[in-house]
């Protein structure tokens, strides 16, 4: 399925095929596509790249696609990468957390921080952060895939 290119993101670099390698939902994803463009937000005289994925409904395409700065998107695979490092690890704790301790990380970014910590503000925490963890281990296969092959592209980038 084409990508729209009369909406107002604009595709520059796409992958139409998503769909076929959406995870556990490939063959069966609404999420049918992925682009590099312009920005749907720009402003006049100031053009932005973003990122967006775009679900089709069966019938149009969907307003639950989405549309993020490349910038968060890398924040995103910061954010992916440092939970999973911290689930690995957590079977130390009793509840898989620290009560007392809920800071995971502070990731240094443009002259401050990225403060990564367990949420503590949601009331089902203790059971959800089990969850999670049993969700980020049955996702592993794919996820592991993905940043083994992220890590392989940024090494012969020089990054």
């Amino acid at each position: 399925m084409k990508i729209p290119t009369t909406l107002k993101h604009k595709p520059v670099i796409t992958v139409e095929n998503y769909e076929q390698v959406d995870g556990h939902k490939a063959y069966q994803s609404d999420a049918k596509g992925l682009s590099l463009g312009l920005a749907q937000w720009n402003d006049r005289g100031r053009v932005e790249v973003s990122a967006k994925v775009w679900r089709y409904t069966g019938e149009k395409w969907s307003r639950q696609s989405e549309e993020l700065p490349l910038h968060r998107v890398l924040d995103l695979a910061i954010l992916i990468c440092r939970a999973k490092q911290y689930m690995a690890e957590s079977y130390r704790y009793p509840k898989l957390y620290d009560p007392q301790q809920p800071q995971i990380d502070r990731i240094g970014l443009q002259g401050d921080a990225m403060t990564v910590a367990v949420c503590r503000d949601n009331p089902m925490i203790d059971e959800d952060i089990k969850l999670f963890g049993q969700a980020l281990s049955e996702e592993d296969e794919f996820l592991s895939e993905r940043l083994h092959t992220l890590s392989r592209m940024l090494r012969e980038a020089g990054y």
